[in-house]
């Protein structure tokens, strides 16, 4: 009779025992499973772009052009205010989502974002900000270009006046950052002298980096006596209108990836003052809780 129980007392623990084994090996499929998230599918083979005339939409379409993986995929193209829409709504859902996307941008300050890596170099290696003036600039106005040849800050100088923007509108952004960076200020400024007046044309595009770069040279223009108009227009209008001399200047140009082609197109008709905003860079963007890092992570659309 103690043989008997000491059997079935044998026998009941194996039966636990199996049962606990076949309940950790089902967890850890199950979190095997989830590891294992087609985020390809799952965004519909779909990059979230911008507006059509944007310098980072012409080297997105290359980059799906270019490489092998992103056979199928699709660039949908619709505008800043969109793109930035549809990433805000996935982010508070928590789920995929691939965006054109560039440094300096407030959405890096927002959120928790990365940008995959490029290891094609088809959405550009890291540029610059250009300062670009028409041909007789120095001649006709040679303090405004001096003052234009002195300027440049940092990318946190350029992202603080972006994310303070998203409260109030660039122009107050740009006058605080103007207000509170006076040293730097200073530095441009040197030796040049007060006008009453004097007119000033700086061509902009209307997207938000650019924006505070032309708010700011604004807001340093005016407070030395310039009447200053900023002209927001694409990159195509703005190099033709430098370079047929009915805008003063810009400091938005991105190079040499992004607005190359028409650079290289004008040139000679225009007067290329250098970089005024180092660490500009284009790329593919996801949230941080999607478990890829480079393009090459992608799928292709069979």
């Amino acid at each position: 009779m103690n043989a008997l129980k000491s059997l079935l007392a044998v026998g009941i623990f194996s039966i636990i025992l199996l049962a606990a084994c076949n309940d950790g090996s089902t967890e850890g499929d199950s979190a095997e499973g989830e590891g294992d998230t087609n985020y390809s599918e799952e965004v519909d083979y779909t990059i979230t772009g911008i507006e059509p005339g944007a310098g980072v939409t012409e080297t997105a379409n290359n980059t799906l052009d270019t490489y092998d993986n992103l056979d199928g995929w699709e660039l949908e193209e619709s505008s800043t205010v969109g793109m930035l829409a549809q990433l805000a709504d996935a982010i508070s859902n928590e789920e995929p989502i691939i965006v054109t996307g560039w440094i300096p941008h407030h959405k890096f300050l927002q959120y928790d974002l990365k940008m995959l890596d490029d290891p094609e170099g088809t959405m550009g290696e890291s540029e610059s900000a250009h300062t670009i003036t028409r041909i007789d600039l120095e001649e006709d106005m040679p303090d405004a270009y001096e003052l234009l040849d002195k300027f440049n800050w940092e990318l946190e100088d350029v992202e603080q006046v972006m994310y303070e923007a998203e409260d109030s509108d660039v122009e107050t952004a740009a006058a605080n950052w103007v207000e509170e960076n006076q040293d730097k200020v200073a530095e441009w400024t040197e030796n040049i002298e007060e006008v009453d007046g004097e007119k000033i044309e700086i061509a902009s595009m209307p997207w938000e980096a650019e924006q505070a770069s032309a708010a700011v040279i604004e807001q340093v223009f005016s407070d030395y006596g310039y009447d200053v108009t900023v002209t927001e227009v694409d990159p195509a209008i703005l190099f033709e209108s430098i370079a047929g001399n009915s805008v003063d200047a810009t400091v938005a140009p991105a190079l040499p990836i992004t607005q190359g082609h028409l650079y290289d197109r004008y040139e000679g008709e225009f007067v290329d003052l250098g970089p005024n905003l180092d660490g500009l860079q284009n790329g593919f963007v996801v949230p941080e809780y999607m478990d890829i890092d480079s393009i090459e992570d992608l799928e292709p659309n069979e």
